[in-house]
């Protein structure tokens, strides 16, 4: 079984036991945390469910393993012959999550 989930504005294909990177959600790492915002479920033997947005009672359990941030990408600026150069440094926050439970 799987499904498609919405979570920080973007969609995400899971299935049980998936471990995922997610926008930076405020719970603590071990908690359970519930996603209700599920927009298509798939089953093993073909059968889909799609939401209109949403499929109705369904939801996706999960539990956070922990909160870190990403590896730091250069933003870098310059333009030519007017001596500018503008560096910049980012690290994006995230939540890493795994996949409990599927509920159709």
């Amino acid at each position: 079984m799987y499904a498609i989930i919405q979570t920080g504005g973007k969609q995400y294909k899971v299935s049980e036991g998936t471990v995922l990177k997610i926008e930076k959600l405020e719970i603590e790492a071990g908690q359970q945390i519930t996603l209700d915002q599920v927009l298509m479920v798939g089953e093993e033997n073909g059968g889909v469910k799609i939401g209109n947005p949403l499929v109705a009672g369904a939801k996706v359990e999960a539990v956070v393993l922990e909160q870190g941030k990403h590896k730091k990408i250069v933003v870098y600026k310059y333009k030519k012959r007017k001596n500018y150069r503008k560096k910049q440094g980012h690290r994006q926050p995230f939540t890493k999550i795994k996949i409990e439970k599927i509920i159709a």
